[in-house]
């Protein structure tokens, strides 16, 4: 019978057990010098006043000062593992990449799944898209894999990224969440239809990060080894099945235990039961791409499957747990622009603006040399530029080299061989309007074809009970939106919408009598 444990209630006794029978040992500072006595300040007798040269305390409260890192603007909640990835089939017509050249061949791999939106304190349950990022440590250098659980996003241009998370974040004046910052976006924003439809669905709130599919979510480049090129998408299958919690499972769980789907993946790894996810890509050649009747680059699109079927690659594998949260998964840092001879970026416009953003965001929470913190470093090959110093610089700084290119002792050198694919691309320079591109049809392909009647039901309910907290007006263009999409869409949503707005005018004349009553002395 399979055990069920629930190993994170019990993380203390497990450490207690691996340190075998042996006390414990002698406490000392940072920099390794005994400590005397941990339990009181160092004082001019027993009430004070406390001594400058008590430097255990000083080193103690400095650095407690000092132990919080900014919070990830985005995904600052998660929760993360490691284990590996393992070729189950052969792409190398595809790609040349070093993880990928022989069927069996494992990779280790980190992983980090988060929540978007909410702080890094907020519950496991919300409705939210999901972050699903994988490191890979490969040869030649680390892979980051850095999606989501849903394969399209909100928008299709990076300028528009910032206003997106602020509309989703806090009022900077009320600093509560606020149903009219973010519904007035997505309803100036028709684009945001496919992924709030995808939100807004059974899917919008998994199970804990077991039960839900990884995506790439941007278009990417394959290179195989006679230098031709393809254009990708990833695609990561849950191998425990879809599994979501509805509306009223969520609330519970939110002040039941806000920490389930962290405490679900822990426990589940421990427990031995190590969860999987089935690796494919999709391939789309340039010649498809140029004929294709919707931009390939657009993130607000999926590929048919029909069209563009899965190619299965290989199996992502969780077996262990961190030793340390924070070293391991706070401090863990991805970023698309790490990429592997093989996998190269294509011009989606979004992979294009994350190409600059995640790097820097990462300097900002860890500093410079955030790449020799041990779990971003890639400790499968060595590191040889002409980067030197800054803060933490822990890996020896590249002793003696040279640190300036090109130069005539023995410095490191680039490798033609390697050199990105060559790609002719022409056109006018300018800031092109896509507001006006299609933003329905494959919406209403979901609406109409992937959803079940029950499952449009609760995707209509499960809007209105969020866009009814926002001004009218905001409702009617949002409405008209999503009966662009579909009249029946656009219809059940207002359905919805116009019980809560006779329920909230009912509480409004109560509340009005109410307070006219108290005015006359009335009851």
């Amino acid at each position: 019978m399979e055990c069920h444990r629930d190993y994170a209630k019990e993380q203390l006794e497990h450490w207690q057990e691996q340190c075998g029978r042996q006390g414990p040992p002698a406490l000392t500072t940072a920099a390794g010098i005994p400590v005397g006595n941990h339990r009181n300040v160092l004082t001019v007798g027993p009430r004070g006043p406390l001594l400058v040269q008590d430097v255990v305390f000083a080193e103690v409260m400095t650095h407690f000062d000092e132990e919080r890192i900014p919070e990830r603007l985005a995904h600052a909640k998660g929760a993360g593992a490691f284990g590996y990835f393992e070729v189950t089939h052969d792409i190398t017509q595809y790609c040349k990449a070093i993880l990928f050249e022989h069927i069996g061949k494992r990779t280790p791999i980190a992983a980090r799944l988060s929540a978007i939106v909410g702080e890094s304190g907020s519950a496991d349950t919300v409705r939210d898209p999901r972050g699903f990022a994988v490191k890979f440590y490969t040869e030649d250098g680390n892979w980051d894999f850095v999606g989501n659980n849903t394969p399209i996003f909100f928008i299709r241009d990076p300028m528009l990224f910032p206003s997106l998370i602020h509309s989703q974040k806090r009022n900077p004046q009320t600093h509560l969440r606020d149903a009219n910052m973010s519904w007035d976006f997505f309803s100036l924003r028709p684009e945001t239809l496919h992924q709030l439809s995808f939100v807004f669905s059974d899917r919008g709130i998994p199970d804990g990060y077991r039960h839900m599919h990884g995506f790439g979510s941007n278009t990417f480049k394959l290179v195989n080894a006679c230098g031709k090129a393809v254009y990708c998408k990833f695609h990561a299958k849950t191998d425990q099945g879809i599994k979501n919690l509805t509306v009223e499972e969520a609330e519970k769980l939110a002040s039941k235990d806000p920490d389930y789907g962290l405490r679900d993946l822990y426990n589940a790894i421990a427990n031995g039961n190590y969860p999987s996810w089935s690796f494919y890509i999709q391939v789309m050649t340039f010649e498809q791409a140029e004929t294709s009747p919707f931009n390939p680059f657009d993130s607000t699109k999926v590929w048919p499957h029909g069209d563009y079927p899965l190619i299965p690659v290989g199996k992502i594998v969780l077996n262990r747990n961190p030793v340390n949260y924070f070293a391991e998964v706070e401090q863990i840092a991805f970023d698309p622009s790490n990429m592997i001879p093989g996998i190269e970026p294509s011009p989606d416009k979004i992979l294009q603006g994350r190409l600059v953003s995640y790097r820097n965001t990462q300097r900002h929470r860890l500093g410079s040399n955030y790449l020799q913190i041990p779990v971003n470093c890639p400790y499968r090959t060595r590191v040889a530029n002409y980067q030197r110093d800054g803060y933490m610089s822990i890996s020896g700084n590249q002793g003696g080299a040279p640190n300036y290119y090109p130069n005539s002792f023995n410095g490191p050198q680039d490798q033609p061989y390697l050199k990105e694919s060559s790609e002719n691309i022409s056109g006018d320079i300018q800031r092109f309007n896509d507001e006006n591109e299609d933003n329905v049809s494959q919406v209403r392909v979901f609406y109409t074809k992937v959803l079940t009647e029950e499952e449009r039901e609760r995707l209509c309910g499960n809007i209105a009970g969020r866009l009814k907290d926002a001004q009218l007006f905001i409702q009617e263009r949002a409405v008209k939106n999503f009966t662009d999409v579909h009249p029946d869409y656009g219809a059940r949503i207002q359905a919805h919408l116009d019980k809560h707005n006779a329920q909230d005018s009912k509480k409004g004349s109560v509340h009005s009598c109410t307070q006219a009553s108290s005015k006359t002395g009335k009851s």
